[in-house]
Order: C-alpha cells, then sequence, then structure tokens
C-alpha cells in the first residue's frame, strides 16, 4: 500500500483540508526563500552596478578574479531559486483557492 492509497481513504472533504492546510505551511516556507534569494539577487545587483541580464550580455571581464566568477555562479543560482519559487507560490496558491472553494 502507498501514500496515495491511504491518502484516498479519506473523505474528499479531508483530503482537501489535508491539502488546503499542508500548502499553506509550505507557502510560508516558500515566501522565506523567495524573499532570501531575492535578497542575494539584489546584493549581486547592488555589488556589481547591472542586473544579471546585463552581466550575461556583457560576458565577465577578461581580467574578472575569482571572487566575481563565484559571485557570477552563485547569482545565477539564486535567480534560478527566486524564479523556482514563484512558480511553486503561484501554483500554491492556486490550490489553496481551491481548496477554500472546496471547503467554503
Amino acid at each position: 500500500q502507498t501514500i496515495e492509497d491511504v491518502f484516498l481513504t479519506l473523505g474528499s472533504e479531508e483530503r482537501a483540508a489535508v491539502i488546503t492546510h499542508g500548502a499553506a505551511f509550505r507557502l510560508s516556507d516558500l515566501r522565506n526563500r523567495l524573499f532570501l534569494a531575492q535578497s542575494k539577487v539584489k546584493h549581486f545587483q547592488a555589488k556589481y552596478g547591472k542586473s544579471l541580464e546585463e552581466m550575461d550580455r556583457d560576458r565577465l571581464p577578461d581580467n574578472a578574479d575569482y571572487e566575481m566568477h563565484e559571485d557570477f555562479i552563485f547569482w545565477h543560482h539564486w535567480s534560478d531559486a527566486a524564479d523556482v519559487a514563484e512558480r511553486e507560490i503561484h501554483t500554491l496558491e492556486r490550490i489553496i483557492q481551491f481548496g477554500l472553494h472546496f471547503e467554503g
């Protein structure tokens, strides 16, 4: 038996409540991650005085040091993390709305 099988033994209202409440908890975590990721991206933008898109377009300068290379990699990481968090937040918000309509 899988967790899905056990979950499906719950009534439809209880399943909706579990999903809605679980989504709300996860949403809080994702919003914190999004805030952190956006803060990191803003830090790099302030440090280098341009956006990541501009850095990608202009390329790193030939004399870029080790720190700049590392920052560039982390900048991409945090930008991607922000994008993923935003997409997941949007999806969870939709799930919560379905649950609220179902419960309401």
